[in-house]
């Protein structure tokens, strides 16, 4: 890190992957705990294959959470996300829609219909809330629910699936609006089981600690409004209206970015960890920096990601599951080196943790 003369302070490329796998704790040995889980603040996604954002957790030191301490929801993105359950009233006011254009934006083409029939999108969030709300008075299958709005809602908030030739609710109006009902994620569940959290209410105001502006500086930085806005599936004038006061300008690689005030990267933190491929640390939306000189294709595929052996913040080459007779074995295809008995130890705990036997790691060039 070196000292700037019109945009701060400079920051390297070692430098942004120091601070994040240090702010990521993938430098955590066990023994973490869920309160102090830096990563709970802005929520695991937990996409993938079953137990990714327990795995998500281990890596980063907290091991066996107990179940009543986690609950999962439909948030950013529409993606489920595992968060503190005792924070779970925040969640729902930290990721509700900051505003009318915000709301449209999050929900996508289920904006059209709503703003020709003169109903602002958030009144409709609060309309299909209320509806899901009174319909899981019980646990209730994604599919019973959606057929019960169907027949609930008028027109403006539905369309014509063609996939399966029926008639739903717009799905991220369905999603963004189940949380605000007090229905979350029962894990391990496909389709999806949604639960209702008895006398439910969303927080009036988010503490600081969960505001996602914040965190994806926290997490993230040095990073931009542009960035969060598309981890957000908000606008930049949105987030901009929102960026901190107290965030400061840093440069990296030329560009303007910033950090929370005081914020100093460490020395390069040695670990070498397996991260799933929906993990935190690859949710960046500056990949080229994680990976600059490998296509992000090969990390991020539109369909099928791999996940990552990262080792000292680097990417050191990507793993595929392959589960046989019970048993979980990880083909890798190595960009770099990497110590082959820690990720061996990595690959047995994750089989531990999926409840399979380990089934050993393979190499395989790329191609």
């Amino acid at each position: 890190m070196t000292t700037g003369t019109t945009t701060g302070t400079v920051w390297t490329r070692d430098d942004v992957l120091a601070h994040r796998v240090h702010a990521h704790q993938l430098d955590r040995a066990a023994g973490g705990t869920v309160a102090d889980t830096a990563v709970l603040d802005l929520g695991v996604q937990d996409t993938g294959p079953a137990g990714a954002a327990r795995w998500a957790l281990a890596v980063r030191g907290l091991t066996d959470p107990a179940d009543d301490d986690l609950v999962t929801a439909w948030t950013l993105r529409g993606a489920p996300h595992t968060y503190r359950r005792a924070d779970l009233a925040g969640v729902a006011a930290a990721t509700a829609p900051w505003s009318e254009a915000d709301a449209a934006k999050r929900i996508f083409d289920g904006a059209r219909p709503l703003k020709a029939a003169g109903i602002p999108v958030r009144t409709a969030l609060e309309v299909v809330a209320r509806e899901m709300r009174d319909i899981a008075r019980t646990p209730t299958v994604k599919g019973d629910m959606s057929a019960a709005l169907r027949d609930r809602l008028p027109e403006p908030y539905l369309r014509h699936c063609r996939p399966c030739d029926a008639v739903h609710a717009y799905e991220q109006t369905f999603r963004l609006a189940a949380l605000p009902a007090g229905l979350v994620l029962r894990p391990g569940t496909s389709p999806p089981v949604l639960d209702p959290v008895p006398g439910f209410v969303p927080a009036g105001q988010a503490p600081d600690r969960l505001d996602v502006v914040r965190a994806h500086l926290r997490l993230a930085g040095p990073t931009t409004p542009k960035q969060v806005a598309a981890s957000v599936d908000s606008t930049v004038a949105e987030v901009r209206r929102r960026w901190p006061a107290d965030a400061e300008p840093v440069a990296v690689e030329g560009e303007q970015r910033w950090v929370l005030a005081g914020t100093v990267p460490p020395d390069r933190p040695r670990t070498t960890r397996l991260l799933a491929p929906f993990d935190p640390y690859l949710q960046v939306r500056d990949r080229e920096l994680l990976v600059p000189d490998r296509p992000v294709k090969e990390l991020w595929p539109v369909l099928g990601r791999p996940g990552a052996v990262l080792v000292d913040g680097e990417v050191a080459g990507t793993w595929r599951p392959r589960t046989t007779g019970g048993r979980l074995a990880l083909a890798i295809t190595p960009w770099g080196p990497f110590d082959r008995a820690v990720v061996e130890e990595q690959a047995e705990a994750m089989a531990a943790a999926r409840g399979l036997a380990p089934g050993g790691v393979s190499l395989h060039p790329p191609g």
